[in-house]
């Protein structure tokens, strides 16, 4: 029996309440049960993220693998989805997978090599060649619609606007709206991993680097950047940054700035829904990409 790790205990806790602490309670019988299942063995110390729990385990011809463990919800459910299309092009390749719980058995990476030690100019150019390659593969049924997200986005802020915020978050707020619905319609169609952040980027003996944990959206490309933009934050680095990744991913620039004030956007909302006041660097994040003028 696995034992489950405080921190991943404390954040299934604070992000999903009962539901949190049932599947982590479920999760050492879950663990043996898959292990027996699919003939695993456990062979390192289990790892976890904010979500899920990831045990090194090696499999009966004897190849190393890692079983993901993870609450099956609506960001969750589309990632074996994704993997599968991708099938170990730019991302870790997926070798089995129980619908009923989400659980996975992928391909062992190399957790102790991420992009988080490179200097964080490599870091971005990495990402952004990752996300050119990922996005150019249209997505496939079963995972969500971009378009749905903006127009949800777009009501919600209306709802905030009603309940009223200080001046300066209402600013934010309508600046980021305005600039949405000026894309919602025509949200894209490609396979988004949507979280691409630097510790979601592992090395492997195939491949010098390949995605993992995509929550996957099908949309426009400019909705990806946003993790690079955010990720050891640098005020003076924004504009570089969106430059880069525009340049490399070849996009239309107003489009993709539309597009990260949509992540802003998100962000803002769920801050403001839980009660938190919004972080500085979301405001200058809005005002370094603020076109000239305007």
């Amino acid at each position: 029996m696995i034992e489950v790790p405080a921190e991943l205990a404390a954040s299934q806790q604070e992000y999903n309440g009962e539901a949190g602490r049932a599947f982590v309670a479920a999760l050492p019988r879950l663990t043996a049960d898959f292990l027996d299942r699919w003939e695993l063995t456990a062979d390192g110390r289990p790892m976890h993220g904010v979500a899920a729990l990831v045990v090194p385990v090696t499999r009966r011809d004897g190849t190393p693998a890692a079983l993901k463990l993870q609450l099956l919800d609506h960001e969750t459910e589309g990632e074996p989805i994704a993997l599968r299309h991708w099938d170990g092009d730019g991302a870790v390749r997926l070798l089995d997978h129980d619908p009923a719980t989400g659980t996975m058995l992928l391909e062992r990476l190399d957790p102790t090599r991420s992009l988080a030690q490179l200097d964080a100019h490599e870091s971005v150019l990495v990402i952004a060649r990752l996300l050119a390659h990922l996005t150019s593969f249209t997505a496939p049924p079963g995972v969500r619609r971009l378009g749905d997200i903006a127009h949800g986005m777009l009501e919600r802020t209306r709802r905030a606007l009603e309940r009223g915020t200080d001046p300066r978050a209402r600013r934010l707020l309508a600046d980021c709206a305005a600039a949405v619905r000026e894309v919602a319609d025509e949200p894209g169609d490609r396979l988004l991993h949507w979280d691409l952040h630097e510790e979601n980027v592992l090395a492997s003996a195939r491949a010098p680097w390949l995605a993992i944990d995509p929550k996957p959206l099908a949309g426009d490309p400019g909705f990806e950047l946003w993790p690079a933009l955010d990720n050891r934050f640098d005020a003076d680095d924004v504009v570089w940054r969106f430059d880069a990744m525009t340049d490399v991913l070849g996009l239309d620039r107003a489009r993709a700035r539309a597009w990260t004030y949509g992540r802003l956007l998100q962000n803002c909302l769920w801050d403001l829904e839980d009660g938190r006041p919004l972080d500085e660097h979301l405001f200058e994040i809005a005002a370094r990409l603020r076109p000239a003028g305007g």
